[in-house]
């Protein structure tokens, strides 16, 4: 009955929407997407492919993308490493304060990227919180490969946190308890159960971050600098192409929108797959 139910849903509102109403919504739908799809059609059209393959083979090129996908993965394994557990808590404990922490995760996602960049700069820079006692010791961590990943890290990390809390929120507690039940400690059931049953969202989110990561500009520029072949990544590159070379710069620009796109298709192929299998 609940079958039938459905497919009568779905025959009245395909009735509702016919083929005079849908052209309507896609008329008024069409401005906003033609603003966004127009600006990477033009990067894709100003691009000189001719001379696509000698860009991307050339040392700057070669050099801030082996940077970018190293510090990227780099920041995305401590973002993982370090934020399971923090997922988990949020998922499962209840606790004063939980709207203040959950904020506080949020905030580098909404953050401007010049402030997110200043306050790692007073955190971890030569006279900053943590790293003037470092800097006792003969450790800096500005304007080094080091900041770059913690530039990443701090930006990104939220991506992979709130993700991975939605996907452990998600997973049935009585599976747990089964297996719980059955003589698995409470380890076995987080590597048995809970991370099996939760690892579309914890990949998702763990691509994403990397996604976010490779893409960072702002907080890395202002903590990392814009060092050729030490801290100079692909977005940076790019800005630095624009006022050299602007060819490198589209090149770079491209590689970053394919490697972007084909990381938000995999996401939600994944997710349109977690959906279908529930």
């Amino acid at each position: 009955m609940e079958s039938s139910l459905s497919q009568h849903g779905s025959k009245l509102v395909r009735r509702r929407t016919g083929p005079g109403r849908r052209r309507w919504l896609w008329l008024a739908a069409a401005p906003l997407l033609l603003f966004l799809v127009l600006p990477l059609l033009a990067l894709l059209l100003r691009l000189e492919w001719a001379g696509f393959a000698a860009n991307a083979r050339s040392l700057v090129v070669v050099q801030a993308l082996a940077l970018s996908i190293t510090t990227s993965l780099l920041a995305t394994a401590l973002a993982v490493a370090f934020g399971l557990p923090l997922a988990f808590v949020l998922a499962r404990v209840q606790f004063r304060g939980r709207i203040v922490v959950d904020t506080l995760i949020d905030l580098p996602m909404v953050l401007p990227p010049s402030v997110a960049g200043i306050a790692l700069l007073m955190a971890f820079g030569r006279r900053g919180l943590v790293g003037a006692p470092l800097a006792d010791l003969g450790i800096t961590i500005s304007f080094t490969q080091l900041a770059v990943v913690l530039a990443q890290c701090f930006v990104a990390a939220p991506y992979f946190v709130k993700a991975a809390a939605a996907g452990f929120a998600a997973v049935d507690r009585e599976l747990e308890h089964a297996a719980a039940l059955d003589g698995a400690g409470r380890p076995q059931v987080f590597r048995l159960i809970t991370v099996p049953l939760a690892w579309q969202a914890l990949f998702s989110g763990a691509v994403m971050t990397w996604a976010r990561a490779l893409g960072e500009f702002g907080a890395t520029i202002i903590f990392a600098g814009n060092l050729p072949g030490r801290t100079q990544t692909m977005p940076l590159a790019i800005y630095l192409g624009f006022e050299r070379d602007l060819d490198v710069a589209l090149t770079l620009a491209v590689i970053l929108l394919a490697i972007s796109f084909g990381v938000l298709a995999l996401v939600k192929g994944l997710l349109k797959q977690r959906v279908g299998v529930a």
